[in-house]
């Protein structure tokens, strides 16, 4: 077994929450694109993605629009990633984490080949 450890330091909830949804793409082959990334990790910090104000600052802080948020809602709803709650559009409890705490993150590749 090899075990390597790496330590980033991260500014902010987002921030955080982009590294740890990007990792769980990366490692589950999934291919999301960073925009794809950054509209999960946004809604799992701010709790949705349908309230209209929200929808006004991720456009703001990612410079986008409006139909590329539902173009991505619609596509990571078939992954499961994204679902409704309340009438309202969330990241699937499974994969929300808290933010605002550290985060240890423990990888278990296995050669099944070995």
């Amino acid at each position: 077994m090899i075990v390597q450890k790496l330590k980033k330091e991260v500014k902010g909830e987002i921030e955080m929450a982009v590294k740890y949804y990007s990792i769980l793409s990366v490692v589950n082959s999934l291919h999301f694109t960073i925009r794809e990334i950054q509209l999960i990790a946004f809604t799992a910090v701010r709790g949705n993605i349908t309230d209209v104000d929200l929808r006004e600052e991720f456009c703001a802080l990612y410079e986008t629009t409006g139909p590329t948020i539902n173009n991505i809602v619609s596509k990571l709803k078939k992954y499961g990633v994204f679902t409704k709650k309340d009438k309202k559009i969330v990241v699937n409890p499974i994969i929300v984490l808290d933010f605002k705490k550290d985060l240890f993150l423990a990888i278990t590749l296995k050669n099944e080949t070995t």
